[in-house]
């Protein structure tokens, strides 16, 4: 294992932390490590910000502006479209993987594939490319890992949506270098069921709320999700359990228990239809009660927009659907078509073992470069 070498004038001692400073000179691979190396879990980011708030300043060619932890960055050169690269500069809780570290060609560490690769990619293009054939817009935003009501992009799309305004959208998400069209939309509800307390001893004189979930996760079992084709893309839905609460102490009949169920759905339902949907799955199950939890909307691929069909054209490869949800989904509620291109593997993301191939990064930041000078 190696780290990645230190900017110059930097102590490359082994065991520090690199010093906050951002160093755009860097080329983009060396740049996500530094960024890997400030930490930014979600609701901490105000170091990382104030570094690319400070990186970016220095550049003159840019206006800069901050909301929060929300950094937005444009040019104002009047060309005929204008284009925003955005990217979110939180992570997950960090698993014991900051420092990076660089092992055969692949960046290892906490936000390299999600999304400190992409983001690292924005700033080289906000720092090397001053005159592009299109307006820029940089977007740098915090909690995206977590709930939709903390979500920067959504408080600038409801304070400051004149900064997000633009003709075309790039999110920078992982797609693995493959232009990834549109988002699914995700609804989190509970589900309660009601019982009786009484002694184990005397179950009899009770009602069991866990029992009353079976028929829940019976119909979660043989539930059938849709794969609906759009636009050319294949969707692949899911209604899935991810957790289940229930239980007093081990003497006692539980009165009450939950079942949480994530909806993934395909950007031709709406988020009403979403809820109406999962009502009709357990409209027979004995639900005393269904609380959303959490919705976020999907977004339609608009792969056929001009802007989106020549970015495709110019990026290269075969645009494939994008199962998980995205800010795409904000950018398409503004009026904004929105594509998702960034170099780091989805499947890699959030986990342990996350990292990403250099090359990719690098070629990221090429591809971008060539069709924003071309």
């Amino acid at each position: 294992m190696e780290r990645v070498p230190a900017a110059p004038g930097t102590s490359p001692g082994p065991s520090a932390l690199p010093s906050p400073a951002l160093d755009l000179t860097l080329d983009a691979a060396r740049l996500t490590a530094r960024l890997v190396d400030v930490p930014s879990v979600s609701g901490g980011e105000k170091e990382l910000a104030d570094a690319i708030e400070t990186a970016l300043r220095a550049l003159p060619h840019l206006r800069v502006d901050r909301h929060g932890n929300n950094v937005v960055a444009r040019t104002a050169l009047g060309r005929a479209e204008r284009v925003v690269l955005a990217g979110h500069i939180d992570t997950v809780p960090i698993a014991d993987n900051v420092p990076s570290r660089l092992v055969d060609g692949e960046l290892w560490g906490c936000g390299t594939s999600d999304m400190k690769a992409g983001v690292a990619v924005q700033l080289r293009i906000a720092a090397t490319v001053p005159a592009p054939n299109r307006d820029l817009t940089f977007v740098f935003y915090d909690n995206e890992e977590v709930e939709a009501d903390r979500n920067g992009l959504g408080h600038l799309a409801r304070d400051r949506p004149d900064w997000l305004a633009g003709d075309f959208a790039v999110l920078l998400e992982p797609s693995d270098g493959q232009v990834e069209g549109g988002c699914q939309g995700t609804l989190r509800v509970k589900l309660r069921t009601a019982g009786q307390r009484a002694h184990s001893a005397r179950s009899w004189r009770g009602e069991n709320a866990v029992h009353a979930a079976a028929p829940i996760l019976a119909r979660l079992a043989a539930y059938e999700p849709r794969r609906p084709v759009i636009d050319g893309l294949e969707f692949r839905e899911g209604l899935n359990a991810v957790g289940i609460t229930g239980g007093v102490a081990g003497n006692v009949i539980p009165d009450e228990c939950t079942v949480t169920v994530n909806y993934r759905y395909a950007p031709d339902r709406t988020e009403a239809e979403a809820l109406e949907h999962v009502r009709e799955v357990f409209a027979h199950c004995p639900v005393d009660e269904l609380v959303v939890d959490d919705s976020s909307g999907p977004a339609m691929p608009g792969l056929s927009h001009p802007a989106a069909a020549a970015f495709l054209a110019a990026v290269g490869g075969e645009a494939r659907p994008k199962f998980g949800w995205t800010d795409v989904s904000r950018f398409s509620a503004l009026g904004v078509p929105a594509v998702n291109y960034g170099p780091g593997d989805p499947n890699l993301a959030h986990r342990r073992d996350e990292r990403v191939a250099a090359a990719a990064v690098l070629r990221c930041e090429e591809r971008l470069r060539a069709w924003l000078t071309s």
